[in-house]
């Protein structure tokens, strides 16, 4: 009688239930859900720290495009002679598609001009300039570069 009771009871225990297997599989999808979405997380954030570099770099080399201008060509800007203008878009990635839109905004006061340059991204390259630079923060702005140049 022993004998078939060990012999039972060693065959309960020989391995998991249905149940036990249904619910490890379900703990492990909900964990790799998580996973997929703090992933997904991750993308989206790179991609938009590539965007905002992207834009640093067109404020930034419209910075020193102005630097280089005489005081005379700086009370100009913009100056269609010259292929200027202070609101315009740029293709980042050469594909013939415009990838941002750049105001320049410049101030003079005698021989001192503050410069203002807002990137923005894409979906606003139709909106209104004044509405963009009213409310830069509000309209997604991905670089602000503030300078001054004296001459």
């Amino acid at each position: 009688m022993r004998r078939i009771r060990r012999v039972l009871s060693s065959r309960r225990e020989a391995g998991f239930s249905l149940m036990e297997a249904i619910i490890g599989i379900a703990v492990m999808g909900i964990a790799m859900l998580g996973l997929a979405q703090i992933f997904l997380l991750g993308v989206a954030n790179n991609r938009r720290g590539g965007e905002i570099a992207a834009a640093s770099f067109f404020a930034q080399q419209r910075i020193e495009y102005l630097r280089g201008l005489t005081a005379e060509e700086l009370n100009s800007f913009p100056s269609t002679a010259r292929g200027e203008s202070a609101d315009e878009t740029t293709d980042a990635n050469g594909d013939g598609t415009a990838d941002f839109r750049r105001i320049t905004q410049i101030t003079s006061a005698n021989l001192s001009y503050t410069v203002k340059i807002l990137v923005f991204p894409a979906a606003k390259i139709g909106a209104n300039a004044a509405a963009l630079t009213a409310n830069p923060w509000g309209n997604k702005v991905r670089a602000v570069l503030n300078t001054v140049i004296s001459r």
